[in-house]
């Protein structure tokens, strides 16, 4: 390899003068041998001693695993693949589009080489169900679906395979966790693993009471509260809240109702569980804020209350034409 031959002593100014002079050759490495030191150079440069030398080659590093698959893919399948994942601890979820499903472990490899993760999956179906879950297919690293995710200084343990879980959702975690006031009494209905009681709980001075119907998600809510040492903050409760609520003798400065599919269902009872000056943060999927300020609107007229809607806001997008949207209402008698 073509090399400049400097004292290293001046390796660094060399380097950058060759750099800027854009003369470096950026494949391989700089080698400091003795009292010397060998920048590789493309071509002869006037004032410098020319020299050849075994270089090592810098390592590559792919800017995408679509990259890595350049070889395995033609461009056009290369553009419908969706180079968006869901990085869950040390697991990732792809969606890889049907006309791929022939290379989808090609496609699994690549993302674990570009990822460096444990594991990676891909989702075979929608979220479904009451427990909130979906079918994944193990496609690289190791087929173990249970990890730690870290997130605003929380650690949150999950099993992928057994419950709902999105990353995606942690600035909208951080946003209400900021909205909280030192001293609220919170109830999250539908709470799966708990990633808005415990980033709550972390960082104000709150009671909470976390519900879920999927039993295996409490299981690890309750973990994670002992990973967190929140105990005495969080009271887990397993079961439909409808029967859940029918024990409790409490009303709520807060009802956290993130359940974007079904929890319009809800409404009367939060608007009955919530207290005079209370905030229901709602969320579902729609194409506006307009029809969930309705159902919100609506709840609380059939038991005499108002709402003042003080936020709305575009969580993520779910499908073209359609978002995750969150409706922040204070609710009085």
């Amino acid at each position: 390899m073509k090399c400049v031959k400097v004292p290293l002593k001046q390796l660094n100014d060399a380097r950058i003068k060759l750099m800027e002079a854009g003369k470096m050759n950026m494949e391989y490495k700089i080698k400091a041998e003795n009292e010397f030191g060998y920048i590789p150079v493309n071509e002869d440069v006037e004032g410098y001693e020319i020299v050849c030398m075994k270089l090592e080659p810098m390592k590559k590093v792919p800017h995408s695993f679509a990259e890595i698959l350049e070889d395995e893919l033609t461009s056009e399948e290369i553009e419908t693949l969706r180079t968006s994942f869901d990085t869950i601890g040390d697991i990732i979820i792809l969606e890889i589009p049907d006309n791929l499903e022939d290379k989808k472990f090609k496609i699994g490899e690549a993302a674990l080489k570009f990822t460096k993760r444990k594991s990676v999956y891909m989702k075979k179906s929608a979220v479904k169900g009451t427990t909130r879950v979906r079918d994944l297919e193990f496609l690289a690293g190791t087929d173990d679906s249970v990890t730690i995710h870290k997130e605003h200084g929380a650690r949150l343990k999950l099993d992928v395979r057994n419950m709902y879980f999105s990353p995606r959702l942690a600035t909208e975690r951080k946003r209400v966790m900021e909205n909280v006031s030192d001293g609220e009494k919170i109830l999250d209905m539908f709470c799966g693993i708990g990633p808005f009681p415990i980033v709550i709980a972390r960082n104000k001075n709150v009671d909470i009471v976390a519900v879920d119907i999927n039993e295996e998600a409490i299981k690890y809510l309750n973990e994670n509260i002992r990973l967190n040492k929140l105990q005495g903050c969080i009271k887990p409760y397993v079961g439909d809240i409808a029967e859940v609520s029918k024990e409790f003798n409490t009303k709520f400065d807060r009802i956290i109702m993130n359940l974007p599919g079904l929890a319009y269902t809800f409404l009367d009872l939060a608007v009955d569980l919530i207290e005079d000056g209370g905030i229901i943060n709602y969320y579902e999927f729609s194409d506006s804020y307009e029809q969930g300020i309705k159902r919100l609107e609506a709840a609380c007229l059939k038991k005499n209350k108002k709402v003042e809607i003080i936020n709305t806001r575009k969580v993520k997008s779910t499908s073209p034409g359609e978002w995750h949207v969150a409706i922040d209402g204070k609710v009085t008698g």
